[in-house]
């Protein structure tokens, strides 16, 4: 998956926990959570969503490494196999 399509992807299940989320507005460097105004029980099923989607385990001990939606992609992306590479067999 590539940094745009991981970005795609969490855009879309923040929609789907916060519909009225406008994704032209959102900013890669600003708090998340600022942003769409997610209470802390938003915030987790939104995890979760991601989860579920991408098959990501994102710990507990994770979430505050996950303000801006650029921590969150960079995130995703260090624990997703990326387009053209190849699997190690482990």
């Amino acid at each position: 998956m590539t940094y745009l399509d991981l970005r795609a992807t969490v855009v879309a299940t923040l929609q789907e926990v916060a519909p009225e989320t406008d994704p032209s507005l959102l900013r890669d460097a600003v708090p998340l959570r600022k942003q769409v105004d997610l209470d802390s029980m938003d915030w987790l099923v939104f995890l979760v969503g991601l989860h579920d989607r991408l098959h990501v385990d994102i710990p507990e001990v994770d979430y505050g490494k996950l303000v801006t939606l650029a921590d969150l992609v960079a995130y995703l992306a260090a624990r997703t196999p990326q387009e053209g590479t190849a699997s190690s067999g482990r």
